[in-house]
């Protein structure tokens, strides 16, 4: 009788196998919550990087540091976007401010993103460019001018004891958000690591590995913008500060590795009674997104063509081989490795949201997410939104990082250090 129940199901419910609840046939959480932490965690590694120059002194990475802020900006207003787009009624998000439930990380959401965005991001990327906001005020005309005028909000002062107070300023804000951006993605980790009735989900580790990969996804994306855009302007790339990239994306890739084999080791050695059905999971729905895409295209592949590029730049190895790899060699593998680490997060973040539902509670059946070109939580606005930041961070780039400063503007990227020292 139970066989033929079965077989009754199967053809009813195709995308069904096994015994899996009523409530856990569809899944809930679709694309865009994949999206909204992965943007997220773009933000935080982002301005993680930034905070290399200006609190741990890293002048090498000093060419890339405005780029990092102003990355971090754009796709921090791009991340909302998926959970608003998720809701049935999006004008009611702003209930979450106006009637804050303080137990929800949810609810808790609006106001980390606020105080991030409002005095941390922008507060430091003010005091970094009111100097040239006043400068470019004077010299360029039209709505750009007026626009640089508006920015600098009035302070007009370039005494030296004003930009040191701007400088001095910057640093304590970047050491204040360091914890923020930590806080802005961990808790992303917490809404999954606290839900203990998925054993996917519900883990300590959880939060620590979403802010391992959201620091490795932001180092790669800088790297990959950095290069990007000094092959539109047909500007040459600063070695010195490509190779620091490279060198940070191999350690915070190499930690966040780590961590998650060791969450996965420690499952597997625990060997509690859900450890059956995720390893089904892992070798079957997910082999191609877990197996392939995240841990060989995206983690051991990079984390080899880093090492041994990183490698060829030690002194041993060139005292063995008399040379170093060619740098438009090591453009290249950085290129590629920076491509295939946010491919990697990405299906990391889909196997923890999406993976995290194909599974029924009572570990003995799946179920099938099917995705749709159209719709409001289709393949189509997934781009969209995925697209949506890159396309912010181009008019940034254009107003705020121009190839040409205006004439008496900024002074270039390489005269920052020794200004910040005098």
């Amino acid at each position: 009788m139970t066989n033929e129940v079965l077989q009754t199901a199967a053809q009813t419910l195709p995308h069904v196998s096994g015994y899996v609840y009523p409530n856990e046939q569809n899944v809930v959480w679709s694309v865009l919550i994949v999206l909204y932490p992965y943007i997220t965690g773009l933000v935080a590694g982002a301005f993680i990087l930034a905070s290399l120059v200006r609190v741990f002194r890293v002048t090498s990475l000093e060419p890339a540091y405005r780029l990092c802020l102003l990355t971090s900006l754009a796709f921090l207003l791009g991340a909302p976007l998926p959970l608003l787009f998720h809701l049935g009624h999006p004008e009611r998000c702003y209930e979450a401010m106006m009637t804050p439930h303080m137990t929800s990380p949810m609810a808790m959401f609006g106001f980390v993103y606020a105080w991030y965005l409002m005095v941390v991001l922008l507060l430091e990327l003010w005091f970094d460019y009111r100097r040239d906001f006043v400068k470019w005020g004077r010299v360029t005309p039209g709505w750009k001018g007026w626009m640089y005028r508006i920015f600098t909000l009035g302070v007009t002062d370039l005494s030296e004891k004003a930009l040191h107070f701007d400088h001095q300023a910057s640093k304590v804000i970047t050491v204040i958000g360091i914890p923020s951006a930590i806080l802005l993605h961990g808790y992303v980790g917490f809404i999954f690591g606290s839900i203990k009735a998925n054993p996917l989900w519900g883990n300590v580790l959880m939060p620590i590995i979403f802010i391992l990969s959201a620091i490795v996804s932001g180092v790669a994306l800088c790297l990959f913008m950095y290069m990007v855009l000094c092959w539109i302007r047909r500007q040459p790339v600063d070695m010195a500060c490509l190779d620091s990239m490279a060198r940070a994306l191999f350690a915070a890739l190499l930690v966040a590795a780590a961590v998650e084999g060791l969450d996965w080791f420690h499952r597997i050695y625990e060997a509690e009674e859900s450890i059956a059905i995720l390893k089904q999971l892992a070798v079957g729905k997910l082999f191609n997104t877990l197996i392939i895409t995240q841990a060989i295209l995206g983690a051991l592949l990079p984390l080899l063509l880093l090492g041994f590029t990183l490698l060829s730049l030690t002194s041993f190895f060139r005292h063995r081989f008399a040379h170093e790899l060619f740098p438009v060699v090591r453009r290249r593998i950085y290129f590629l490795s920076s491509v295939l680490v946010l491919i990697g997060v990405l299906a990391m973040r889909w196997n923890v949201v999406i993976g995290g539902q194909l599974f029924s509670k009572s570990l003995r059946g799946f179920t099938t997410y099917m995705m749709e070109l159209g719709g409001h939580e289709g393949w189509g606005m997934a781009v969209v939104l995925l697209i949506f930041p890159f396309v912010l961070l181009a008019v940034f780039i254009r107003l705020f990082l121009p190839e040409k400063p205006p004439a008496g503007g900024a002074p270039t990227e390489q005269s920052r250090p020794a200004e910040a020292a005098a």
